[in-house]
């Protein structure tokens, strides 16, 4: 059972492009690179050589006669000799190269030479990717993979893809849904909050259609995870890597979801622990929603390094986090409970990140002034707010009708509501995040 992906679009156009590098694919464990990989192998090359520097580590002597395209070919043949090498109809694929970030060093060769195409990939590859970075600069194309969003998900299940169409129309038509759509929508959405994007546990769903097994894939997903800290972390770093880790859920359940390193050790310095949450970041598993010092352009340059939340990459692998207790209420009766602000905040930032968007936050030191997320267009700066109810809040309000403010003019609401509008603010249901940026590009 393959999944269709939004990647095999990216992978076609790469095939199509005449000049085309040789292409990176980074993205957490388990994500579907492999899958993904093999499936466009199969559609557009006569040969796949497939190289797994993890599974098949002799491998990893292929350059002992250098980089040279000819030099790596003649050894990959005497290591395998079923391999078939025919310039023009041979795709090459180095997987887990986070074993062996040396053989990004060949790309440039393998680029001059022209006669294969080359893909690689691996987990954890931002970890080492300063390394393959600066071993292929010049002569690599790259692209990030994550777990399947909520318009995957509805393929996966068997919809058409003029599903997406038909709500992006109603998005920019402000045409309310049907109460049937409103629900069916709403319920495919929760199940998809529950299950997160996986591709392992999607399509035990399909197959099954029950939620029964889901949950021990989720949990042996975070167990791979933790043991991904301990074989490619060092020392001390492993313990404060994994302590970061487990605090997310907790931290996200409080009312300022701002990450508290003091919560995580008592007398935690930034400087010892920030490197913990960019071994995180790097690895694909959590995703940095960075402070604005002020609710203004430019967004880069105008953040608080020392302020940040985090949230997991997958939603469905932070409810797996959550205790027994509150899962189990929260998979059984739908009650979000406690940990109902993270899982809404949470899904926002998986939306907007799988959409392509940075995230940014703002608060006001004595907490007048939030706002969850903000996005920008070519010319203004709009707040995002995810909230349970469907009122409008006070801070959105004041951001968008404060003079301080000029290019905040209008925003967006995601809410457990249809779709509406007043003056200045845009209202949809929440299932409807993963089209933000194409709404607002339209």
């Amino acid at each position: 059972m393959y999944f269709k992906r939004k990647a095999d679009v990216f992978l076609e156009n790469w095939h199509n492009d005449i000049d085309r590098m040789p292409l990176i694919i980074r993205g957490a464990r388990q994500v579907g690179k492999t899958e993904t990989i093999r499936h466009f192998a199969k559609a557009n090359y006569e040969h796949f050589v497939e190289v797994n520097f993890v599974e098949e580590p002799q491998f990893c002597t292929i350059i002992d006669e250098g980089f040279k395209t000819e030099n790596i070919i003649k050894l990959l043949s005497l290591l395998n000799p079923d391999f078939r090498f025919v310039p023009g109809k041979t795709l090459i694929f180095f997987d887990e190269i986070q074993a062996f970030p040396e053989i990004a060093a060949s790309l440039k060769f393998f680029k001059q030479s022209g006669s294969y195409d080359v893909i690689c990939s691996g987990s954890l590859l931002g970890i080492h990717y300063n390394r393959i970075s600066s071993h292929s600069v010049g002569y690599k194309n790259d692209f990030e993979m994550r777990s399947l969003d909520f318009e995957e998900y509805l393929l996966a299940l068997g919809y058409p893809e003029s599903v997406t169409g038909d709500m992006l129309a109603h998005m920019k038509n402000a045409q309310p849904f049907t109460n049937a759509e409103m629900g069916k929508y709403s319920s495919l959405f929760m199940d998809y909050i529950l299950l997160g994007g996986m591709p392992a546990v999607i399509k035990d769903f399909v197959q099954r259609r029950t939620f029964e097994r889901t949950l021990k894939l989720q949990k042996q997903l975070l167990f791979d995870y933790q043991g991904d800290i301990r074989k490619y972390a060092e020392g001390l770093e492993q313990t404060r890597i994994q302590a970061v880790f487990n605090h997310i859920a907790p931290q996200l359940s409080k009312e300022n979801k701002k990450f508290q390193l003091t919560k995580v050790a008592k007398n935690a310095r930034s400087r010892e622990y920030f490197g913990c949450v960019e071994w995180l970041l790097d690895s694909g598993i959590v995703s940095i929603c960075r402070c604005l010092n002020f609710p203004e352009l430019p967004l880069k340059g105008n953040v608080d390094e020392s302020k940040y939340k985090l949230y997991m990459a997958d939603t469905g692998l932070l409810i797996a986090m959550l205790d027994e207790e509150a899962g189990a209420d929260l998979r059984k009766n739908r009650n979000l409970g406690v940990y109902k602000g993270a899982l809404y905040e949470n899904f926002a930032a998986e939306a907007l990140s799988k959409a392509g968007y940075e995230l940014y936050y703002y608060r006001r030191e004595d907490g007048s002034l939030e706002e969850d997320f903000f996005v920008r267009t070519a010319d203004e700066l709009l707040p995002v707010e995810v909230k349970a109810g469907n009122n409008v809040s006070v801070s959105l309000r004041n951001l968008i009708k404060q003079q301080h403010y000029p290019m905040i003019r209008r925003g967006i609401k995601f809410a457990n509501a249809n779709i509406g509008r007043t003056d200045t603010v845009a209202i949809f249901p929440y299932f409807c995040l993963f089209l933000l940026k194409r709404y607002l590009n339209d």
